[in-house]
């Protein structure tokens, strides 16, 4: 034990700077997993995020408006509470004829302290600054979106006599805004609330609890159920319910997270035990020498182990203290992400499951490269008779005939020589690339939805409807905006045979005018009975181009020949789509159920139009008769994804920064040895330096070619699967720009070159001695 450990000592005063790399990369992978961890919470969780910052409410119980709701703080499972408010149900507009949508108005004179409501825009409630004749009114950023609603906005409302002027947007935990099924949540003064001549049925009161255990929650309801009585109670919504509504929208970014953190993991694992693998390699000489002296195979193994095991540990150590205390300073995001995360509940045990991982992958690289070390014989100067380039082949004899630098030639014979291990070093290094090349495919295909929506499905970029205009008059208003392509349709819910459930068929364009749908299979339709569908439909109905399909509309069937697939990325991708005129040649309707006309207009914008600036011109235009809304985009959800993609593509790349250093470390002690030969031949110091040089430059090429490569195709494929199985359908990855993939490899090997001048400029001023006596 004495022995090892002086032998511990002596190896770590004598190897400093690989020790603190070590203990540095280790240090540096630890936290960036634990900040990639926090930035995923941050992204793809974001109902948690706001019930976290909120102190959101677990219960939230609606009742009549003489109910003694506040009598529900005493029960023992609460903590705290936020109410009661008293409320009032009205129907809100916004002005001048704008959307309608059902509000639950609660009134109160400050911000709650619990489920407090967080402002993303405008501002909260103030009783001197809307104490005048316009009321100021606080919107659920769900319904606020839903409305077309924004600070300065005027809304109507039933019940009350003047408009009220939105002066803020916030969020909430509660569930989301649904029309026809939940109203939307805003918060008023109490003057303006009791202003309100809405009848009695029409009011309320609403208070949210705050439980000390979560699980407690069904409890809790039967509790309030029990000391309220059923018939005071008018409603119930709990926390489970909320998170199960919000987190449908976040599924793409979930896995798309989820799939980048993966792979960044595996890519440290590989990262972490190709340096261990390196620095054992590097001490093959030492390893036979104790050998020699008397240490068993058993010890030797232990040494390493204990050794570099050590150094994993205090690195993680580090990594994960410097995470936890300076990383909720960091600005921007990243900081707030961190902030967050330490009060989620899954922080009170990831953070050790991550450094766990981190040392679970560190020591299966260790034991696997201490069982080496322990094979290794104790004949150092046996193993030197055997050169470690061996004779020069042909080819790069016919190389250096053909005049080609011999720093190139000695380099890449010096990078590939060893096929086994040098592919190792390409698979490792290729794998940080691959991911980042994902990375950026994704980027691109969200740049693809905003840039270029009409190429996703989505070629409309407003929506044009009356309920007070008919079809003429609409269609006169519309022609105003000279640059305006509206295509009518209309839009139903269908029964298909052996389902329970609704598909959605529309009707869009005329055999005049057809809808621009963007294809992914097939062809657009063109005469009677054609139809494009959707992915979702497809699958439902287990069907293909080509087959004919029937449904049914009010007791009316429609059988329609599908003859293309477009890319849908409403309603699960759940829809038919054909033309107006199909629909109207279709066998009379049943008495009261209607013939199809335009419910709306699609409204196809010159690509350099302003929507917003089109969208004003038609409501000024109609005085407010005419409804506009702009088409909602899918990539409206994804904008975090951008600033996390940014970041994951920075942990990646510390990553491959480690592994980087290990191929540099390993190709300068190659060559080291070879020093000898090299200036044998007639090598300057300088020609020696460009040898090892382009060596690790062309291991790195062939990395970034590979990993690129592979990554357009890995990206491709992930995100059309993706597609797919969210029923928007395949064609919707976009291939990042080959000069951008150009950049990636250009900059990785820059990166390579760089890191191994100085290494180089080393190994090429050693004495001849020393590389002599380096016999392994």
């Amino acid at each position: 034990m004495r022995a090892a450990a002086r032998w511990t000592q002596a190896h770590l005063r004598a190897h400093r700077p690989a020790a603190v790399l070590i203990v540095l990369a280790t240090a540096g992978i630890t936290i960036s997993l634990l900040l990639a961890s926090a930035l995923f919470a941050y992204a793809t969780d974001p109902w948690q995020r706001v019930f976290t910052q909120s102190a959101g409410a677990h219960v939230w119980i609606h009742t009549q408006a003489d109910a003694p709701a506040g009598s529900l703080a005493t029960l023992d499972e609460v903590r705290a509470t936020s109410g009661p408010f008293p409320t009032v149900r009205t129907t809100a507009s916004l002005q001048p004829g704008g959307t309608k949508a059902t509000l639950e108005l609660r009134g109160t004179a400050q911000r709650p302290t619990t489920a407090a409501p967080q402002t993303v825009a405008g501002r909260w409630l103030d009783e001197g600054a809307d104490a005048g004749a316009t009321q100021g009114i606080v919107l659920d950023s769900s319904v606020a979106r839903a409305m077309w609603a924004e600070p300065g906005d005027s809304l109507a409302l039933s019940g009350f006599k003047a408009p009220l002027r939105v002066v803020g947007i916030a969020d909430t935990a509660e569930a989301p805004f649904h029309a026809g099924e939940t109203p939307g949540v805003a918060w008023v003064l109490p003057g303006t609330l009791t202003a309100s001549d809405a009848a009695r049925d029409q009011r309320g009161r609403t208070i949210g609890l705050q439980l000390t255990h979560t699980e407690d929650t069904d409890y809790v309801v039967q509790r309030a159920v029990t000391q309220l009585g059923a018939d005071q109670i008018t409603d119930v919504s709990t926390w489970r319910q909320a998170k199960a509504e919000a987190a449908g929208d976040n599924n793409l970014l979930a896995r798309l997270l989820g799939l980048f953190g993966l792979g960044a993991l595996l890519a440290a694992a590989l990262a972490v035990g190709g340096a261990i693998t390196n620095r054992i390699h590097g001490h093959l000489r030492d390893i036979s020498v104790l050998k020699a002296i008397g240490f068993t195979p058993g010890q030797v193994v232990r040494m390493f182990l204990a050794l570099h095991l050590g150094l994993a540990l205090l690195g993680t150590a580090l990594g994960a203290l410097l995470a936890q205390t300076l990383g909720a300073l960091v600005p921007g995001r990243i900081g707030e992400a961190m902030t967050l995360w330490e009060q989620l509940p899954e922080h009170a045990w990831l953070p050790l499951a991550i450094v766990g991982g981190v040392m679970a992958f560190i020591g299966s690289a260790t034991c696997l490269a201490a069982w080496r070390a322990g094979r290794v014989p104790p004949l150092p100067v046996a193993r030197a008779a055997a050169p470690t380039a061996g004779r020069p082949s042909a080819t790069t004899r016919r190389a250096l005939g053909l005049g080609i630098p011999p720093a190139l030639v000695l380099g890449w014979r010096g990078a590939f020589h060893r096929p086994l291990r040098s592919t190792a070093a390409v698979a490792r290094l290729a794998v940080p690339l691959l991911l980042i090349t994902i990375a950026l495919g994704t980027w691109t295909t969200l740049d693809r939805f905003t840039a270029h929506p009409e190429s996703v499905g989505l070629p409309a970029a407003l929506t044009a409807r009356s309920d007070t205009l008919d079809d003429r008059a609409v269609q006169r208003l519309l022609a105003t905006e000279p640059d305006v392509t509206a295509y009518p349709g209309t839009e139903v819910q269908a029964l298909v045979p052996g389902q329970t459930g609704t598909i959605t068929l529309r009707g869009l364009g005329t055999d005049a005018r057809p809808y621009p749908y963007a294809i992914a299979e097939g062809r657009a339709p063109h005469g009677p009975d054609e139809a494009v569908a959707g992915q979702g439909l497809l699958d439902l109905l287990d069907a293909h181009v080509g087959d004919w399909v029937r449904m049914t509309v009010a007791g009316r069937p429609h059988v329609l020949h599908l003859v293309g697939r477009g890319i849908e990325t409403a309603d699960g991708g759940r829809t038919v789509s054909t033309t107006l005129d199909t629909l109207r040649e279709e066998p009379p309707a049943p008495a009261g159920a209607g013939s199809p006309r335009p419910d709306f207009y699609h409204l196809v914008l010159p690509h350099d139009a302003d929507p917003g600036a089109v969208r004003h011109a038609l409501t000024e235009v109609s005085a407010g008769r005419l409804e506009v809304r702009q088409t909602p985009n899918p990539a409206d959800q994804l904008t975090s994804v951008r600033a996390v993609t940014a970041g994951l593509i920075a942990v990646v790349t510390l990553i491959g920064l480690v592994e980087l250093a290990t191929t540099v470390g390993a190709a300068v002690r190659d060559r080291s040895r070879d020093l000898l030969a090299l200036r044998a031949v007639g090598l300057t110091p300088r020609q020696i330096i460009a040898v090892i040089v382009s060596a690790a430059g062309f291991v790195t090429l062939a990395a970034a070619l590979a990993g690129t490569a592979l990554g357009v195709l890995a990206a491709q494929w992930l995100i059309n699967l993706q597609g797919h199985t969210s029923g928007w359908g395949t064609g919707i990855a976009q291939r990042p720009a080959l000069s951008l993939l150009l950049l990636v490899v250009a900059l990785a090997v820059t990166v390579a070159g760089a890191a191994a001048i100085l290494p180089a400029a080393r190994a090429a001023r050693r004495r001849p001695a020393d590389s002599a006596s380096d016999v392994l």
